[in-house]
């Protein structure tokens, strides 16, 4: 069976995500050094098309002109924050002093200490 091509509205949108992500790539390459803020790893050349910008508010409509909002990330460390990003997610947030849902309540080792004195 052959696919269906794209309504026109998903190609548009997209050319204008990609559109609008190359513009702030564009000014994170100018303000930053061009090495990976997770690895350390330096970029240049052909390579550097594997250097994207990261959003650290997962929020890619947030591009102030100063750049606070993005670090350079390689692609596999940029898809490794996004995968503890979406396990993060998963759990839910959890409060200072809150214990998480789901979380065991025991503590099968409180009385070990006591039990090892008791032996001496």
């Amino acid at each position: 069976m052959k696919r269906a091509d794209k309504p026109a509205a998903l190609t548009e949108a997209q050319r204008e995500r990609e559109k609008r992500a190359q513009s702030y790539r564009e000014q994170a390459l100018k303000l930053y050094p061009w090495v990976c803020g997770a690895c350390g790893r330096e970029f240049s050349g052909k390579k550097l098309r594997d250097l994207t910008v990261h959003h650290k508010d997962h929020n890619h409509d947030n591009n102030p002109p100063d750049g606070s909002n993005w670090e350079l990330l390689c692609i596999y460390c940029h898809d490794n924050q996004h995968d503890r990003q979406s396990v993060a997610d998963s759990y839910g947030a959890i409060r200072p002093g809150e214990k998480p849902e789901g979380v065991a309540s025991s503590t099968p080792f409180a009385s070990l200490g006591d039990l090892l004195k008791a032996k001496k």
